[in-house]
């Protein structure tokens, strides 16, 4: 039987941590500050599926940056490992990477995320995805499995979505994105049904209206 694991969930503060990474030793709370993170774990350094997506976070770094998100990867191998591997992806990807690379060689931050899974590996990380909003609340979260990468665009999508509902109080439907027009939040008295089928919304019916924002 596989070793049970605690899995933070969405509305729980992010673990707070002090660890070194490739910018130095930073504390999660104090580095992230008043941003939105994207904090995401990847299986070993040197690896092609983890080479390709560390290089795409890296590309759309300013896609982050103008949303207000800050990057940071993380996995199980040294701070050496670490920086011989983005000096790698410099030198034959041609890019830089911008984020910092969290070096958990003994596991306490990953322990912290729930990112083992020891019916995957004991000894890698999965592929997690932690949105974090400035308040330290863990917003979303995404696994993916080791032989498959990730989709950045999707995480763009989904923080756009999550600052939107957060701006503007309301939901996003299936596929959403910006500038489609939202949910309205359902209603929850006899008056606001009256007043929603009043309403100049884009009405499917009393408990499925969007807007234009």
């Amino acid at each position: 039987m596989s070793e049970a694991i605690s899995l933070p969930k969405i509305g729980d503060p992010a673990p707070d941590f002090t660890a070194v990474t490739t910018h130095g030793e930073i504390t999660f709370s104090k580095w992230a500050d008043k941003s939105w993170v994207v904090l995401f774990s990847h299986p070993a350094d040197f690896t092609p599926v983890c080479t390709t997506e560390l290089a795409e976070f890296a590309k759309r770094k300013d896609d982050f940056e103008k949303r207000n998100v800050k990057l940071i990867g993380l996995s199980i191998d040294s701070i050496h490992a670490h920086l011989a591997w983005t000096q790698n992806i410099k030198e034959k990807l041609k890019v830089e990477i911008p984020y910092p690379l969290v070096a958990d060689l003994n596991m306490a931050v990953a322990h912290k995320y729930g990112m083992i899974h020891p019916g995957a590996s004991a000894t890698a990380t999965v592929r997690a995805v932690f949105l974090i909003d400035p308040k330290k609340t863990i917003r979303a979260i995404i696994y993916y499995p080791m032989t498959n990468g990730r989709n950045i665009d999707e995480i763009i999508r989904l923080v756009d979505s999550l600052q939107t509902s957060e701006q503007h109080a309301c939901a996003t439907p299936v596929n959403w994105k910006p500038g489609d027009q939202v949910i309205v939040p359902p209603p929850k008295t006899e008056k606001e049904v009256a007043d929603r089928l009043a309403s100049d919304y884009a009405k499917t019916d009393f408990y499925l209206c969007k807007k234009s924002l």
